[in-house]
């Protein structure tokens, strides 16, 4: 006679899933290592991300989603306010700001359902503080920052925390690549700018995303966390 109990009790419990977009790029590469590491089961989207089609395509072929990491990047256009290009401007926001909302628009349901669910946008705090000539960057950033502070306050009640990484001076493939970290201009840059007087490793961003992801993480809503070494505060 098979002993129920015990056949329960040897059931394991189920990994929770973590869809991570633009897996191949950004901070996508660290928080998926640190994820598995943890024991989350990470399905990794490389895909662009370029209309609702594809994101709704991504979601279901995801299935279930129990931590979605919007990590969306996109290099800025530096230049002068009064030479910002159109197709500039369009392509930021088409790129960082239509895919979050298209994301988090597709995943709600299924974490609604559930009452419960963690969404981590990797955004940047650039518009926390401003960077002259990089303003088209500053708005499509803010931009994601804003819709998160309002997501993330809307889907508290659902038991569903929503925040962001505004990171900065991080080290990685878009915007702080390994060939300039050397370089005596950007460390002379660094040490008049940043208070650590470094740039983080992406290690770091992805132990905050665990913790943000952590089922002990159930309080913290709607924040933009700074993650720039002081230059934000």
């Amino acid at each position: 006679m098979t002993d129920s109990t015990t056949d329960r009790g040897a059931q394991a419990t189920p990994k929770r899933r973590a869809l991570i977009t633009c897996a191949d790029r950004y901070m996508g590469r660290a928080i998926a290592e640190k994820f598995r590491k943890i024991g989350i089961e990470v399905v990794e989207s490389v895909s662009p991300l370029t209309s609702a089609a594809d994101v709704e395509r991504v979601i279901f072929d995801a299935g279930r989603i129990d931590i979605l990491v919007a990590n969306l990047a996109e290099p800025p256009m530096t230049g002068p306010v009064d030479a910002i290009d159109d197709a500039d401007w369009h392509r930021l926001f088409a790129r960082l700001v239509d895919p979050l909302m298209h994301l988090v628009r597709a995943v709600t349901p299924q974490m609604l359902a559930r009452k419960s669910g963690k969404i981590i946008a990797v955004t940047s705090a650039a518009p926390l503080k401003g960077i002259a000539n990089n303003a088209a960057y500053c708005a499509a950033r803010g931009a994601q920052n804003g819709f998160i502070k309002a997501v993330g306050l809307e889907l508290a009640r659902s038991g569903i925390q929503v925040n962001a990484i505004a990171q900065n001076y991080v080290n990685n493939d878009t915007y702080y690549p390994d060939d300039i970290l050397d370089q005596p201009k950007f460390i002379e840059h660094v040490k008049r700018n940043v208070p650590t007087n470094r740039v983080g490793a992406p290690a770091e961003t992805a132990e905050l995303a665990a913790y943000l992801a952590s089922e002990n993480c159930t309080h913290m809503v709607g924040q933009l966390i700074p993650l720039a070494g002081g230059w934000a505060t």
